[in-house]
């Protein structure tokens, strides 16, 4: 639980100048300075959590789903594709994903940012090696440009003006999002949120210009469900939003989990491709 992790890589949001690590937690030339929560992560927001953002109930529901590996193939993935020593993920959440990549990778480091309190105080316990900020990824991460190797984003906002900034020339950004047929069991029969059939070439689009497709990574498979892991499936994201928490099936169910990772390489940014678009909320 360290916030050494993210020295060197914070800048302020308040005037974009550099932020640096003191013992209360951080603070710019401008005399901007951010405590330290006592749970160890810094809160870098410049007003309240959206109101979608994940509570602590939610996070406790991921915690549980995650511990029971059923993502395992897509963290593994995802890992196994970082580049460099200084990574970060927007909408990190709990830190799963970015923490299971620094077990992989002893050299690197890992900053985490996401818009929820409760989040970013479970992230902050994830990894030794990994620093936990509060952040709104559309009103501009507070990471300064060119710091990061490798930026991972799993089914989270996507800024692709913020993600081109922050990375180094030639870093990687990775993209985990749903397939069309994922969870689509559950869908049928719990009225769950959809999967947009173009979310590839929606991506693709609002990346135009600031990063080119490297390569690809999918995986379908169908696996058991119990109750509860639906239960807490649903309650761990955007579902919870939408009048689904608390459905279950009454028993356990098969389920198809397809997912979608996407490597991308960050270009020189090209004057024709104009302001970004703004990519759906999260997946």
């Amino acid at each position: 639980m360290t916030l050494e992790a993210a020295a060197g890589l914070l800048r302020c949001p308040v005037c974009a100048e550099p932020l640096a690590l003191t013992s209360q937690g951080a603070a710019c030339p401008a005399r901007h300075s951010f405590d330290r929560a006592r749970q160890g992560y810094l809160n870098l927001l410049r007003g309240p959590a959206p109101e979608n953002a994940d509570t602590t109930d939610m996070v406790a529901a991921r915690v549980r789903f995650l511990a029971r590996g059923w993502y395992e193939p897509m963290a593994a993935a995802l890992s196994d594709r970082c580049l460099g020593e200084t990574f970060a993920e927007a909408g990190a959440g709990t830190g799963h994903y970015l923490a299971r990549a620094l077990d992989d990778h002893p050299a690197a480091r890992g900053l985490a940012a996401d818009v929820s309190v409760a989040a970013a105080r479970r992230a902050a316990k994830a990894h030794a090696r990994m620093a936990a900020i509060v952040a709104d990824t559309w009103a501009g991460l507070p990471i300064r440009t060119g710091t990061v190797d490798t930026l991972l984003c799993v089914f989270a906002p996507r800024n692709a003006a913020e993600f081109h900034r922050v990375l180094r020339p030639g870093g990687r950004l990775l993209v985990a999002l749903p397939e069309p047929s994922h969870l689509a069991e559950l869908r049928a029969s719990l009225g769950l949120l959809d999967v947009e059939e173009d979310k590839d070439r929606k991506l693709e689009a609002a990346l135009a210009g600031r990063f080119a497709r490297e390569s690809a990574w999918t995986s379908v498979r169908r696996v058991e469900l119990s109750p509860a892991e639906v239960a807490d499936l649903i309650a761990m994201g955007p579902n919870a939003f939408h009048g689904a928490a608390g459905r279950r099936p009454a028993t356990a169910v098969e389920v198809t989990l397809a997912l979608r990772v996407l490597v991308l390489r960050r270009l020189d940014p090209d004057p024709s491709a104009g302001p970004p678009a703004r990519s759906p909320a999260a997946d």
